[in-house]
């Protein structure tokens, strides 16, 4: 209701003020200087997007992810307010390899230079539904694909024993006695909470936990956590490891302290022995089974990493696999678990893209009286058609590029502070987003110009 009431307040405000004159002259030519609090605001977006960038970089885990939300909304919104000289701009640009795409091409860049505000808004849902979708799209994809290679490196055991209901208590000796078997070690998972950040920014942090049934030198035989500082050899009561991303999160290092929450509540402060950096394919904590067994829902192994022997001779215990094939089972698991973000993505596209389409179809049937005078001046129906779907593609490029830009802005900090790699972008997901940006345009575009058209067929 207020957005609705603000907006037609500011809409309505400057015309009511205008004699009748001077507004039929302004109605026949678009006004070329931008509002000057709407510039104001849309540079100030701008400079606070650019600002909290900076942040997103210079931060890990969480803060980088918070800081990053910041920057999406903020270059969003500053695409709204600073749309007609952008797409101004945008179109001197775009323009130049349509001047020599013949007269319909030609035609259609100067049409969208002269008209920036009726391409601005039809820009602007294109390029908020593309930053939009592709953030919430492409974050889980990046720390999959991260997740997904630091957990193939990452298990060095020959065989990978697990059970959905948990593995028998007993399961790591009983794989130990068999034949050929060097090491066998149980993962109880679980997560923690670990406090981060200070004063009043200071929070809970989920992290999943791996308890550890043998030793630091048992576990270094079948799992490879990419140790940066100090050693496993020194895991067991009151000693644990913990991830680089979390340790900087929560400011520790070896020898330092760990304040946390085990699952049941119970606060601990264990001594940090080692940092490694494939937490988050692996376990962000991991510590020695002991410590945790008291304090879970179950006490039961959920995985068992065998080094040696023969898969035959532990499917006694539980489905047995290689690391390939306990990597794919995850990568499946965390593709279903990604479906919140795929949905919310569709809708807000959705919404975005209905935009889009009305607001196309409204500039073509406005111009009914220019494709008219087009047409008795002697362009074809052909013609014409062809110079609006070179306007269409001229918006649609136009809004995926920008969508692009601020989403590769948000996704690029955030990536580096999560995962410590590139965002993950799968080709064909992207293509089709540009696809559906694309043909929205061309059809938006193209079928109310049918309609227009017919009169002076």
């Amino acid at each position: 209701m207020l957005t609705a009431l603000g907006a037609g307040w500011t809409a309505g405000r400057r015309p009511a003020k205008t004699k009748p004159g001077q507004a039929l002259a302004e109605a026949s030519v678009e006004r070329l200087r931008p509002s000057v609090v709407r510039t104001a605001l849309g540079l100030g977006a701008l400079v606070g997007g650019a600002v909290l960038t900076g942040v997103s970089a210079g931060s890990s885990g969480n803060d980088a992810a918070g800081a990053a939300l910041g920057v999406v909304m903020l270059f969003m919104l500053a695409v709204a307010l600073l749309g007609p000289p952008v797409a101004r701009l945008c179109a001197g640009l775009f323009g130049l390899p349509l001047r020599g795409a013949g007269p319909a091409a030609s035609l259609a860049a100067a049409n969208s230079r002269a008209n920036a505000r009726r391409l601005a808004a039809a820009i602007t849902p294109i390029a908020l539904a593309m930053a939009f979708s592709s953030t919430l799209v492409f974050t889980p994809t990046s720390e999959s694909h991260v997740a997904d290679q630091q957990l193939r490196a990452g298990i060095t055991a020959d065989h990978v024993v697990t059970d959905p209901a948990g593995l028998p208590v007993d399961a790591a000796e009983r794989a130990a006695r068999a034949p050929g078997v060097a090491a066998a070690v149980g993962l109880l998972h679980t997560r923690v909470l670990v406090p981060v950040g200070s004063g009043e920014f200071a929070s809970l942090q989920a992290a999943a936990a791996q308890g550890v049934t043998g030793s630091g030198a048992q576990l270094a035989k079948v799992q490879d956590l990419d140790v940066r500082e100090g050693s496993l050899d020194g895991l067991g009561e009151g000693r644990i490891a913990v991830d680089k991303t979390l340790a900087a999160s929560a400011d520790v290092g070896v020898g330092d302290r760990l304040a946390l929450h085990l699952p049941d509540g119970t606060e601990a402060r264990p001594e940090v022995v080692a940092v490694y950096g494939r937490g988050l394919g692996l376990a962000a904590v991991t510590m020695d089974r002991a410590s945790l067994a008291g304090h879970v829902t179950s006490g039961f192994d959920g995985t068992l990493l065998v080094r040696g022997g023969s898969g035959e001779s532990l499917t006694a215990l539980g489905d047995v696999t290689d690391a390939s094939g306990h990597a794919t089972e995850r990568g499946l698991d965390a593709e279903v678990g990604a479906w919140a973000n795929h949905t919310m993505a569709a809708v807000l596209g959705g919404f975005a893209a209905v935009a889009a389409v009305n607001t196309l179809v409204m500039t073509v049937l406005d111009r009914r009286r220019e494709l008219g005078t087009l047409r008795l001046v002697g362009s074809t129906r052909r013609q014409v058609l062809r110079m609006l779907r070179w306007e269409g593609l001229l918006v649609a490029a136009v809004g995926v590029v920008l969508g692009s830009a601020i989403a590769a802005a948000t996704l690029i900090p955030m990536m580096r502070g999560l995962t410590g790699e590139a965002p993950y972008v799968p080709p064909l997901v992207y293509g089709a987003f540009a696809a559906g940006a694309v043909g929205l345009a061309l059809l938006a575009v193209t079928l109310p110009a049918r309609a227009a058209l017919r009169r002076w067929s």
